[in-house]
């Protein structure tokens, strides 16, 4: 499945996604969030998909919103699923954002929306919504405080100045930090060792983090105990402790 703003290939067990408007700098617009929510289906529908990778066309991962077409009246919003029909989805499987060039903006928010991050060295990531009247509402106000220091957040928050790849592997916010052009292959790399483990327990981790976001533990080890009543029911649980006992690989069925 793929749109003329969005394209999509199926390599082993991941999806990439690459938004392909590079005269625009991969900006988002209406076409684009609703080509990334339909990515999204797709890689959550299939069960032959067991992760994926969200990147840029031509050395660029996104500038974010595409201002015109805001002014036009077009909303880079998915209702129910935020900017860019990725901000706030909450896909149960692992998605990696890989980073060439800019992701300035709402695409800073898309890397933000994603589980992991793979930066190369030269990309610039920056929340520039203030120096515009506006501020980072796709995630980038709430989640960054999340993932850095306060004051290192702020700092991007309130300055609108952008840090390179390099820099957002100091400050945590990149997994990986690889060079130039290589984002997109170190992505998939990591995508292929996710793919390896169970697909149920990986969409469990995701489900339990999620939870225990900002309540107190005593509902964190409620929710997880739910979580973990399904999974031990679960055939791969089954699997995964036959494999180990007759040293082999486990063939994931996820039931």
């Amino acid at each position: 499945m793929s749109t003329n703003e969005v394209r999509t290939e199926r390599i082993g067990a991941t999806l990439l996604i690459t938004i392909d408007r590079p005269r625009a700098r991969n900006a988002v617009d209406a076409a684009v969030a609703a080509g990334l929510a339909a990515a999204l289906d797709l890689l959550e529908s299939d069960t032959d998909l067991r992760a994926g990778v969200l990147t840029g066309a031509d050395g660029t991962f996104s500038a974010g919103m595409d201002l015109k077409a805001a002014l036009r009246g077009e909303s880079p919003e998915i209702p129910g699923r935020g900017f860019g029909g990725l901000t706030e989805a909450a896909p149960a499987k692992p998605l990696i954002a890989a980073v060439e060039g800019a992701a300035m903006g709402g695409g800073f928010e898309l890397a933000l929306g994603c589980d992991l991050i793979v930066a190369a060295e030269d990309a610039t990531f920056g929340l520039p919504e203030v120096k515009r009247g506006l501020v980072a509402a796709g995630g980038g106000v709430i989640r960054l405080p999340k993932r850095i220091p306060h004051h290192l957040a702020m700092e991007f928050l309130l300055t609108g100045e952008p840090v390179s790849g390099i820099r957002a592997g100091e400050l945590g916010l990149a997994n990986r930090v690889v060079p130039a052009g290589d984002a997109t292959a170190a992505a998939l790399k990591l995508a292929e060792q996710l793919a390896g483990n169970a697909p149920l327990a990986l969409a469990a981790v995701k489900k339990i983090v999620r939870a225990a976001d900002g309540v107190p533990d005593a509902d964190a080890f409620a929710a997880q105990r739910e979580e973990m009543g399904h999974l031990m029911a679960s055939a791969d649980v089954r699997e995964g402790m036959r494999a180990f006992a007759e040293r082999r690989d486990p063939v994931w069925t996820g039931r």
